[in-house]
């Protein structure tokens, strides 16, 4: 049968990477320019182009030429520009659930103003892809998915290598989510530049086209060839017409087509044999030599992961479900607000920006970036809370009281430790010259207070002497209001919170003061404990942690644990001939900074002497550009300190503790880990990633050779035996690995190293990431595993914190306590809460983290009916007062408001 060949035109557009992202435009603008004077000149001659996937290049580019607008929006109707499914091409595993999701949805509702989208998953140059892939793009009505790495080794300089055991015999094969959702997958076998600068001249078209054949052929399951015409920051190849009429000339059994991957795989499929190799899950280059999986970009610059993590909670996880609690309280929902800080996040998700390998400007641009979308999302949080505590009815506020409402906006009831800066008197400027104010305040006596739910019930609580203070209001119906007001922080045991809902309390005046409880301030032999677990410090900084419930103690946990790194911003490579250095018998100083009855805080501090960098021959390695797996490159003899500062709090309710370290680093080229040993022996263990808590093996496939088996991790990792776990929630360290010795959870906290990598000499020295920096975890104990357990919700809510308004007393339409959604469920997990993009159905998904089959029953008000629906937000007419959730399915459901959908 006649084989043809489909080159589609393209240029895999990383927006910055060895350049900031304004070089890069400029070379970006040319392009669109040249392509769009191509398809005038050429006509029909010149068939398609595709455009890498990713709608926020049109952005990029109309923000410039906004006068092409037409022109290219008339390319994209008549199927020559081919544009999306993605806003951005970004990195899978380093980005989270929702924001996956939001990508996909918000590139999928960009590509509707332009009248086409190409429905194709496509991931060319992904650093690995979650297993959960396949299931959220079939639920956008995606059924193939290209990607270029995952499956075979891809190293240095884009060069595509073989391995004996690669994963499919085909460059064509079924890849499968676990709950069987499965896709068309097709490799990039010989990459997306296997048909890259074709050449005109017989000739030379003649070697090409004999090599580059033999090549596709070799991994094809049918006669239709795929070869991709470009590369990164590909220039436009205007030759295409004549290099396919050579092409034709020369190869008379071939057809030559200048083709899109609509057109390609429509043929393909038609032609797909009856059986392919099923490849399930992640896909994370195991079966390889371990050298070019590209995981150690985890741990590449970890403030920008923990910006992200941040700023992703702050919209996901907050903003969007408050934001719809006031849509349902009657308010509008700012979904144009809501979309613009997506899209300002999703501009630092690409896989080059999010995982910390490309030159430094382009780094220092993403924290303005971060910084600008923490800013968004933090007044449109003050302002949505100060809208829906004002519908809170607070009418029976007692005489001098102080309304408090504390939200919670996650999916599961919380029980927890809050702290709020109250105002408890304030003075404005209009009711008092402003010099007065503050030695009137100070002067005044401070009443007792007391502290009330709404039922009354006495609430135990901390006041801490107050402090004058300058403020301001912002009015929506007149100009600023600045005041003075004596300030003091509150802290209180918020119990039983409802999830997606709120309760109200009140600070209240009292006639006799509150005595205070007498706590003893002794270290007591080093030990903190709560309701749940007791720690007992060593010497050291190590601890042990007993789980009370179970009476299982893990010993010796948090090793500090210090490592040459010669390796680059995308790989470690750990430096030769020198042994790890550990915090294991180093005397830490330890001072107690806080005990109450609601926290413990502790505090120790380490020093140690570690190299001040690596080796002189680890310069010339990287000039020369020797790669990292090659390299020899030791640990300087030349020695400094490490200081490290790690703070430990331990609150009542809390299911363990919590750790803040700050590492005072003057080290090049190395990495720090914690260690968590916690003997227990599994062949397995668990992970947060995308809609998955994925099990993943603790040794490699015999084929790997890098000592060192990282992974990538969404939220926490987890080690259990048929007994007991030990699960390390984080919050933005990305990066952990599991030694089998000893059942060692590892993660890294900090990693240094002075070049970008891949294909050439680009110095990258802020990405030692010198001076203070920080990490944060919470260490929880269970028993079993982390899905068995449930410890999974208490991972899920580390760093996303209940809110606490302060309020005025005033009637509103909602009650002191109240529940936005009710919903029952044995084991699901909540992932999101928004109101829809194009119509007002609040869409609320979770997902199931185990392969048994759940039954979810969720209701919002009487007039609301549920529907199932999907991650684009459809809705349909599956509507049940009980929905059964099959194992490890992603589900999203709708809810309508019946009563206005009647007066429509």
């Amino acid at each position: 049968m006649r084989k043809t060949a489909h080159i589609i035109s393209h240029s895999h557009w990383d927006r910055e990477w060895y350049l900031p992202f304004e070089k890069h435009r400029y070379y970006f603008i040319k392009l669109m320019n040249n392509l769009i004077d191509q398809f005038k000149k050429e006509g029909n001659a010149f068939q398609s182009f595709h455009l890498d996937g990713q709608t926020v290049l049109l952005e990029d580019y109309f923000a410039v030429h906004p006068e092409n607008r037409e022109i290219v929006k008339q390319l994209i109707e008549e199927k020559k520009l081919y544009i999306g499914p993605w806003y951005v091409l970004q990195d899978a595993f380093l980005t989270s659930s929702e924001a996956n999701v939001r990508n996909l949805l918000i590139g999928m509702n960009d590509t509707k103003a332009y009248g086409h989208v190409s429905k194709i998953g496509y991931f060319p140059d992904t650093f690995g892809i979650y297993g959960q892939a396949p299931q959220l793009l079939k639920q956008a009505g995606i059924d193939t998915a290209a990607f270029g790495r995952g499956v075979k080794p891809t190293g240095f300089n884009n060069t595509v290598s073989d391995t004996p055991s690669f994963e499919s015999p085909f460059s064509e094969m079924i890849w499968k989510s676990p709950d069987g959702s499965s896709v068309l997958g097709i490799l990039f076998a010989n990459w997306y530049s296997n048909g890259n600068e074709i050449p005109v001249d017989e000739e030379e078209a003649k070697a090409f086209w004999n090599q580059k054949l033999q090549d596709a052929e070799k991994y094809a399951s049918t006669n239709q060839l795929l070869f991709m015409n470009g590369c990164d920051h590909q220039p436009l190849q205007k030759t295409i017409p004549k290099a396919i009429e050579t092409a034709s000339d020369l190869f008379s059994d071939y057809t030559f087509k200048h083709s899109s991957f609509d057109e390609y795989t429509e043929d393909l499929k038609r032609d797909l044999p009856s059986t392919l190799q099923v490849i399930e899950g992640e896909l994370r280059n195991q079966r390889t030599d371990g050298w070019s999986t590209l995981v150690n970009t985890a741990s590449s610059r970890i403030y920008l992961k923990q910006w992200n993590n941040r700023c992703q909670t702050l919209l996901e996880k907050i903003a969007e479900p408050l934001a719809s609690f006031v849509h349902l309280a009657g308010g509008s929902y700012p979904r144009e607000y809501i979309r613009f800080m997506w899209k300002s996040l999703m501009k630092n998700h690409p896989h080059d920006s999010i995982c910390g390998c490309s030159i430094d400007e382009v780094h220092r641009e993403m924290v303005s970036r971060f910084e600008s979308v923490s800013h968004m999302g933090e007044v449109f949080v003050q302002e949505q809370a100060a809208e829906l505590a004002l519908a809170v009815d607070t009418s029976q506020t007692p005489d001098g009281g102080i309304p408090l409402v504390v939200m919670n906006t996650t999916g599961w009831n919380k029980d927890e430790v809050v702290s709020k800066l109250v105002d408890l008197e304030r003075v404005y400027f209009s009711q008092m010259h402003f010099e007065e104010i503050p030695a009137y305040l100070q002067d005044k006596e401070t009443p007792a207070y007391k502290l009330v739910d709404d039922e009354g019930n006495a609430v135990e609580f901390h006041l801490e002497n107050p402090s004058v203070e300058f403020g301001y209001d912002l009015p929506n119906d007149k100009f600023r209001q600045p005041f003075f007001a004596k300030r003091a922080k509150l802290s209180f045991y918020a119990e039983r919170i409802p999830s997606f809902g709120y309760k109200t309390f009140y600070l209240v005046p009292e006639d006799q003061p509150k005595v205070e409880q007498c706590v003893s301030t002794s270290v007591q032999g080093l030990q903190m404990e709560n309701e749940y677990v007791h720690l007992l410090f060593h010497e050291d900084g190590t601890y042990d942690i007993t789980h009370k419930e179970t009476g299982h103690t893990f010993y010796g946990l948090g090793i500090y644990e210090d490592t040459g790194d010669a390796g680059n911003e995308y790989m470690f490579k750990e430096a030769t001939g020198h042994a790890a250095i550990t915090t294991k018998d180093v005397k830490a100083q330890f001072n107690i900074l806080e005990r109450s009855a609601l926290r413990t805080v502790l505090e120790f501090t380490h020093t140690l002497s570690i190299p001040v960098s690596a080796d002189e021959r680890l310069q010339m390695e990287r000039h020369t550009l020797i790669w990292h797996k090659e390299r020899k490159a030791g640990r300087s003899s030349e020695m400094t300190t490490l200081s490290l500062r790690t703070v430990v709090t331990l609150e009542k309710g809390m299911k363990g503790p919590s750790f803040k370290l700050f590492i005072d680093n003057q080290s090049k080229d190395h990495r720090l880990r914690v260690l968590f040993p916690t003997g227990l022996q599994a062949d397995t263990h668990k992970a947060d990633s995308v809609f998955e808590i994925v099990n993943r093996p603790n040794t490699p496939e015999k084929e790997w050779e890098n000592p060192s088996f990282c992974h990538h991790q969404q939220r926490f990792a987890s080690l259990a035996d048929d007994k007991n776990g030990l699960t390390i929630a984080t919050d933005g360290l990305q990066e952990y690995e599991i030694l089998q010795k000893d059942g060692t959870i590892a993660v890294t906290v900090l990693r240094s190293v002075a070049e970008l990598g891949d294909w050439g000499d680009f110095p990258t020295p802020e990405a030692q990431c010198l001076g203070i920096q920080t990490a944060e975890w919470q260490v929880l104990s269970h028993e079993k595993d982390v899905i068995t357990s449930k410890a999974y919700v208490d991972a899920y809510q580390y760093k996303v914190p209940l809110m606490v308004i302060q309020t005025t007393s005033h009637e509103g339409t909602l009650p002191g306590t109240h529940q936005f959604v009710d919903w029952e469920s044995n084991g699901l997990v909540w992932s999101s809460m928004k109101v829809a993009e194009e119509h007002d159905d609040v869409m609320i998904r979770w997902f199931n983290p185990a392969g048994t089959s759940e039954s979810l029953k969720a209701s919002v008000h009487p007039d609301f009916a549920s529907y199932k629906s999907t991650i684009l937000e459809e809705k349909t007419r599956e509507s049940k007062d009980l929905y059964n959730i099959e194992g490890y399915e992603i589900i999203t459901l709708g809810f309508r408001n019946m009563r206005e959908e009647k007066v429509k």
